[in-house]
C-alpha cells in the first residue's frame, strides 16, 4: 500500500482540545506530565515509579493464557516471552484498552493496538537497554452490552440480540450461534475468507465467555507481534489495589479532585468527556454491576438490598476485592497501578478525559501516563484509488463534504471563468466614489448606500452559485463518481475506521493487512494515514 499522510487538524474530524494537545499549548500542560515524543519518554523512564507487582502480573497472565479448557492459543511462545519480559526491571508496557466488541467492531480497535505494536518497536530503537511490551486491555469489567452487541461489515449490521446484564467479558456466548453464522456469511468464500471464518469460529463457538473469545481472536490476529492481552477481572490482582479502592469510598477523592479539573479545563473551552459520582466504583457479582452509593452511614448498592455500613465495606473490600469494579474514572488509575505502564494509546474522546484525571493520579502518587493519540487510517482499495487519481483529487480533499470537493473540482476544471471576484472589486471601486458623492450631498446617506452595495453584494455571490451550479450539470457524470468515491470511503459520511469493521480487509490482504498497518504507522508524527492500494 501508499501511504499519505495529513495533518488532523485538515480532517476536520478531531477536536480542538486534541488539536491543542498535540500543538504542545501551553494552557493544557498542567493536565498533563510528559509530552508525547521522545524526549518525554527519555523524562518519564528516569522518575518512573512502578507500583505494579510484576512477580504476580506475570503469574495472572500466563494463568489467563493457559487455563484449562481453552483451544491452544496460536504464537504462544512469542507472547509468553513477552510475558516473562514484564518480571524484569527494565520492562515497561505500552498500553491501549478497548470493550469487547463483537468481531472487535470498528476498525479502529485494530489501529489502536498496531499503534502501540509500532511504538513499543521504536521506543526499542531508541532506548537498547529497555524492553517495552505492547498491552490490550479488555474492558471486560463494562456492562454497556449495547455498545458491544453489534459491528458493521459490508454495508451490513450484525447484531447479537439478547438480554444480559452484569460485566460483558463474563457473558456466557451460546446464544452467538447466529450472529458468528451471519458475520460468516458475509464474509464469502474468497481470498483470505476461510482463514478468518475459522478464527471467529474458534473464539465464539469454542469458548464459553466473551472475555475469553475475544483473547483468542485478537491473540490470533497479534500474537505473533508480542501483543500481551490482559483481563484485569481478577481478585488478586485487584487486592493489589484494594488500598486505593478503600479509600476513594471513603474519601471519595476522586470526586472532588476530578471535579476541580473540570471546572479548569470548562474555563478552557474544553468540553470535558466524564464527570465524576461521590463513589466511582461498581459493585460486581455474576449478572450484576451496579453502583455504589453512599445514604447517610450506609453504602447501598443500588437496585438490590445489598448495604454496608463503613466496617463492613472495608470488610467487604478486604475479603473481596475483585467484587469492586472501577468506573470510567477509576479504570485508568487501576490500569497503572497494577502494569509497569509508559503511555496509554487511545482515541481523541479518550485522549481528553484522561486530561481531567491527572490530578487523582498526583494524589494517589501514580505516575501519570503519556497520552498517545492513537494512529488514524482510510484504505482506499484499488478500484476506488484509481477513480480519485482519475479525478485528480488530493488525499486532503478527499475529508472535505461533497459539495464542497465539487465545487473545488468544477472550478479548477472548467474552461470557463466561475469567479465573478474581479467583477465585484470593480464595483466596489464604484462604490467608494458613489458614498463618497453621497456624503458630500447628505452624510446620513452613507448607510443607505452601505445597504444598497451589501444587497449587490448578496445579488453577485447567488449570481457565481449559479454559474458554478450550471457547470456542475455539464459536469455531471464526473460528479456522480466524487458522490461515489465519498459514499464508499466515508460510509453514512462518517471516518470509516468508525464504522467499518476489518473483516472484508482482512479477507482481501490476510495478516498483510495488519503488517502493512504496522509499517505505514508512525505513532509519534500524529498524522491522519491514507492508504492507497
Amino acid at each position: 500500500m501508499d501511504a499519505t499522510c495529513i495533518d488532523y487538524q485538515e480532517t476536520g474530524y478531531f477536536s480542538k482540545t486534541v488539536i491543542d494537545y498535540l500543538d504542545d499549548i501551553p494552557e493544557l500542560k498542567s493536565f498533563y506530565s510528559y509530552r508525547p515524543d521522545l524526549k518525554g519518554f527519555s523524562e518519564l523512564l528516569e522518575n518512573k515509579q512502578v507500583t505494579a507487582n510484576r512477580e504476580l502480573l506475570a503469574q495472572v497472565l500466563t494463568e489467563q493464557y493457559t487455563k484449562s479448557g481453552n483451544p491452544e492459543l496460536p504464537f504462544l511462545s512469542t507472547v509468553q516471552a513477552n510475558i516473562d519480559l514484564l518480571k524484569q526491571d527494565n520492562a515497561y508496557t505500552i498500553t491501549t484498552g478497548h470493550q469487547l466488541n463483537v468481531f472487535t467492531g470498528p476498525l479502529y480497535f485494530l489501529y489502536k493496538i498496531v499503534t502501540a505494536i509500532k511504538l513499543c518497536r521504536q521506543l526499542e530503537e531508541a532506548y537498547p537497554d529497555k524492553k517495552f511490551v505492547p498491552v490490550y486491555w479488555m474492558a471486560s469489567e463494562d456492562h454497556d452490552f449495547a455498545e458491544i452487541n453489534y459491528t458493521n461489515i459490508g454495508h451490513k449490521k450484525i447484531q447479537w440480540n439478547e438480554q444480559v446484564s452484569g460485566a460483558t467479558g463474563r457473558l456466557n456466548i451460546k446464544t452467538f450461534r447466529e450472529c458468528l453464522n451471519q458475520y460468516k456469511g458475509v464474509l464469502g468464500l474468497e481470498g483470505h475468507a476461510a482463514d478468518l471464518a475459522a478464527i471467529v469460529e474458534t473464539a465464539y463457538g469454542q469458548h464459553q465467555t466473551l472475555a475469553d473469545a475475544m483473547r483468542y481472536l485478537v491473540n490470533a490476529l497479534f500474537g505473533q507481534y508480542g501483543l500481551v492481552i490482559i483481563d484485569a477481572d481478577d481478585a488478586r490482582l485487584k487486592k493489589e489495589f484494594a488500598g486505593i479502592i478503600k479509600q476513594d469510598i471513603i474519601e471519595q477523592n476522586s470526586f472532588k479532585l476530578i471535579t476541580q479539573s473540570n471546572t479548569l479545563l470548562q474555563t478552557l473551552g474544553v468540553h470535558t468527556q466524564v464527570n465524576p459520582r461521590e463513589i466511582n466504583f461498581f459493585y460486581l457479582q455474576n449478572n450484576l454491576r451496579e453502583r455504589l452509593v453512599q445514604e447517610g452511614e450506609q453504602y447501598h448498592v443500588l437496585n438490590t438490598e445489598i448495604r454496608f455500613s463503613k466496617e463492613e465495606l472495608e470488610q467487604e473490600i478486604d475479603a473481596h476485592p475483585e467484587r469492586f469494579s472501577p468506573n470510567v474514572v477509576m479504570r485508568p488509575m487501576y490500569q497503572e497501578y497494577i502494569l509497569p505502564n509508559l503511555a496509554y494509546i487511545g482515541g481523541g474522546a479518550e485522549v481528553v478525559y484522561w486530561l481531567q484525571l491527572k490530578a487523582n493520579f498526583d494524589y494517589y502518587g501514580v505516575t501519570f501516563p503519556i497520552l498517545i493519540l492513537r494512529n488514524s487510517g482510510l484504505v482506499i482499495r484499488k478500484e476506488t484509488t484509481a477513480k480519485v487519481q482519475k479525478m485528480e483529487l488530493t488525499a486532503a480533499q478527499l475529508f472535505k463534504d461533497t459539495d464542497t470537493i465539487k465545487n473545488e473540482w468544477v472550478k479548477t476544471h472548467t474552461q470557463h471563468d466561475l469567479s465573478l471576484k474581479e467583477e465585484w472589486r470593480e464595483l466596489q471601486c464604484i462604490f467608494e466614489k458613489l458614498k463618497l458623492r453621497a456624503h458630500k450631498i447628505d452624510p446620513t446617506l452613507s448607510p443607505s448606500t452601505s445597504a444598497v452595495q451589501a444587497r449587490l453584494k448578496k445579488a453577485i455571490d447567488n449570481l457565481e452559485t449559479k454559474l458554478v451550479k450550471a457547470e456542475k450539470r455539464n459536469y455531471d457524470t464526473r460528479l456522480q463518481q466524487i458522490e461515489a468515491i465519498k459514499q464508499e470511503i466515508f460510509p453514512k459520511n462518517s471516518l470509516q475506521e468508525r464504522s467499518e469493521n476489518f473483516g472484508l480487509l482482512y479477507v482481501k490482504w490476510g495478516q498483510l493487512f495488519i503488517d502493512e498497518l504496522i509499517r505505514n504507522f508512525e505513532p509519534l508524527d500524529f498524522k491522519f494515514t491514507v492508504l492507497s492500494e
